[in-house]
């Protein structure tokens, strides 16, 4: 009898002992990163005329992300490789492809230019594989091209035509006359820009499109100063841009009352042309350094890494890359269409983003501001350079999703 009872009850131990080894082998299962690490991957342009507002800034706020979460996720260890595309779509792609099919990349973030950014977003879609863009503006990325796998996190040509455009005019700013570069991007702002300063009861007097990268502006500038217009918008980014306020300030334009209004403007841009020259220009930014203590924490420990102060692509990388590295610990897995589901449960309220959410359509809605760049006698210590005019909401900034994307449509 005793024997018989032994016998049972190290059978009921072993079930029990059975039992819970397969619980915990269920557990692990259930909260696993494929490939035993998460995998983040940099794309960016480490040497050409977007490497300053992006390149090893981008990289550097990635690494600061996977720092401060404390270098693995779900017991797993998060690593973060980098990759040049040289502003060549071809390039991109082909790095992106390699990069999800070999080395098993979970997540690419950054990569300005937008032409380079569809061709990185194709290839994320037939890969099934994450990407967030930082640095491209186009407003098909969550539009006629939208994907459940492609992100759009700071900023896009309309939100920034909006912020600075409808917010000038209701400043007396009513007449424009636009200087743009030729190409996709250039177009996309002043047409954005134009049907804005219409319907807020603003004229459009012109406008003159130089080529990308265009050694001298100054016809171009006499012809925008030539047409009396208040406001000299500058529908394009580097390096016509700040080239153009340059000039525009050799030629006496604010001395002789026209202000000149960006579409497209970065820290790193007014840094690199000066406050003499830059002083008086309007833009629109999602983030700015010294706005309140938590981006001036972050910003200075960025400083302390790069010895230059944040732009909001590279505040965004920090910003997206932690909210992503949430949802994996959160939903217990790297599955890319359960993560970006955990990601737009929550809203993202962080250093860099104020009301922030992620919507439908993978647009990360959120607050914006118009600001004008001090004068030398105005700023009062390095890179105080911004002075905050105004806030513009999320929803109003970037407006209703595309009809053109089928992303949470019935």
């Amino acid at each position: 009898m005793r024997e018989d009872y032994v016998k049972s009850a190290r059978r009921g131990l072993s079930t029990i002992a059975a039992f819970a080894a397969a619980t915990l082998l269920s557990s692990a299962a259930m909260a696993q990163a494929s490939d035993d690490v998460v995998k983040i991957g940099v794309l960016t342009d480490m040497n050409g005329p977007a490497s300053t507002p992006t390149g090893q800034g981008s990289v550097t706020a990635a690494q600061m992300a996977v720092e401060d979460f404390g270098g693995t996720v779900l017991g797993k260890p998060i690593s973060v490789i980098v990759g040049d595309h040289q502003l060549k779509p071809d390039i991109g792609s082909s790095l992106a492809r390699r990069w999800y099919d070999v080395d098993q990349v979970d997540l690419i973030v950054d990569v300005p230019v937008s032409a380079v950014g569809l061709a990185v977003q194709n290839v994320a879609n037939e890969r099934k594989r994450l990407f967030i863009t930082h640095s491209t503006g186009a407003t098909d990325f969550h539009g006629k091209f939208c994907s459940p796998y492609a992100i759009q996190w700071v900023f896009d040509t309309r939100a920034l035509a909006v912020g600075t455009a409808q917010e000038v005019v209701k400043r007396g700013g009513d007449s424009w006359f636009f200087i743009t570069d030729d190409y996709a991007f250039g177009h996309s702002l002043e047409k954005d820009a134009s049907a804005v300063v219409t319907k807020n009861g603003g004229k459009v007097l012109g406008a003159v499109r130089p080529p990308f990268a265009t050694p001298d502006l100054s016809s171009f500038i006499l012809q925008a100063q030539a047409s009396k217009a208040k406001i000299i918008g500058i529908a394009a980014g580097p390096p016509n841009n700040m080239n153009e306020i340059k000039t525009a300030g050799e030629f006496g334009v604010f001395k002789g009352g026209q202000q000149m209004a960006a579409l497209l403007a970065l820290i790193t841009d007014i840094h690199g042309l000066g406050l003499q020259a830059a002083q008086g220009l309007l833009l629109t930014t999602s983030f700015y350094w010294d706005m309140d203590e938590k981006t001036r924490e972050w910003s200075k420990r960025f400083f302390a890494k790069t010895n230059r102060m944040p732009t909001m692509w590279q505040a965004g990388v920090y910003s997206s890359v932690m909210h992503y590295l949430n949802a994996i610990k959160a939903t217990g897995t790297d599955d890319p269409l359960k993560v970006t589901a955990k990601m737009r449960e929550k809203p993202i309220e962080d250093f860099f983003a104020r009301n922030g959410k992620l919507r439908e359509d993978n647009l990360m809605v959120h607050d914006l501001w118009l600001v004008q760049v001090k004068s030398p006698q105005d700023s009062k210590y390095p890179w105080d350079y911004y002075k905050i005019l105004t806030k513009i909401s999320g929803e109003e900034a970037f407006g209703p999703p595309d009809p053109a994307c089928p992303l949470g449509k019935k």
